[in-house]
C-alpha cells in the first residue's frame, strides 16, 4: 500500500507542564495527584539509593533548584505579576500566587518582627504529603518535602534574589504545623527615581 506524495505523516505534540491553574478543576486535580504519587515514590527510591537522610535532603534541595529556575518563566507568563518593592510582597506573592497555581493550596505567612527578611510560610495543607502517613523507619532527620525549598530557591535566584530557605517544622516529625522559613540574604535595593523635567 503507497502513500500520498504530499501527505506526511501527524505527529501530535504532548505539552507537558507541572500542576498549574486549569480551566478544568478536574484536569488540575489529576495533575497535582499523578505529581504528588509520583513525588512519593521518587522519596522512596532516593531512600533506597542513599543511606545517609542528608543525602537524600540533599539531593531533592537540588532538584527543586533545577525545577525552580525553570518553573520561575512559566510563573512569569502565567500570573501577570508587577514588580514587587519588599521582601513582604515577594512572600505574599510566593504563598498566594505561586503555591495556589501549582499546589492548589495558599500558606499562610509570618514575618518575623525582629528582622525585615525572614519569614515564614505555615502549610495548613501539604499535598506532597497527602499519601505519607509518617517517615520511612529510621529515616527521622528525612526532609521529606525538601524539593520545595529547592523550587523557592532556585526561583528566587532567577530573579536575582538570594534566600536561605529550610523546613522550620514538619507534621511528619510530629510538629503541630509545616513552617517553612525563608530568610532573604541581600537587601532590595530601592532606588529613587527623579522625575525629568
Amino acid at each position: 500500500m503507497s502513500r500520498p506524495g504530499n501527505k506526511r505523516p501527524e505527529y501530535h505534540k504532548i505539552d507537558w507542564h507541572l500542576p498549574a491553574i486549569s480551566s478544568s478543576a478536574s484536569a488540575h486535580s489529576m495533575n497535582r495527584d499523578l505529581f504528588v504519587l509520583t513525588y512519593g515514590a521518587l522519596v522512596a527510591q532516593l531512600c533506597k539509593d542513599y543511606e545517609k537522610d542528608e543525602d537524600v535532603n540533599n539531593y531533592l534541595d537540588k532538584m527543586g533548584y533545577g525545577i525552580g529556575i525553570r518553573l520561575i518563566e512559566d510563573f512569569l507568563a502565567r500570573s501577570y505579576v508587577k514588580k514587587c518593592h519588599s521582601y513582604s510582597e515577594i512572600t505574599d506573592l510566593i504563598a498566594q500566587v505561586a503555591f495556589k497555581m501549582y499546589l492548589g493550596i495558599t500558606p499562610s505567612v509570618t514575618r518575623n518582627e525582629s528582622s525585615r527578611n525572614e519569614f515564614s510560610l505555615i502549610l495548613d495543607k501539604n499535598p506532597l504529603v497527602e499519601f505519607v502517613e509518617e517517615l520511612p523507619a529510621g529515616r527521622s532527620s528525612l526532609c521529606y518535602c525538601n524539593l520545595l525549598c529547592g523550587v523557592i530557591r532556585g526561583a528566587l535566584e532567577m530573579v536575582h534574589l538570594t534566600a536561605d530557605v529550610t523546613f522550620l517544622q514538619d507534621r511528619l516529625k510530629g510538629d503541630k504545623v509545616t513552617e517553612i522559613g525563608i530568610t532573604f540574604l541581600k537587601k532590595l535595593e530601592e532606588k529613587k527615581y527623579r522625575r525629568k523635567k
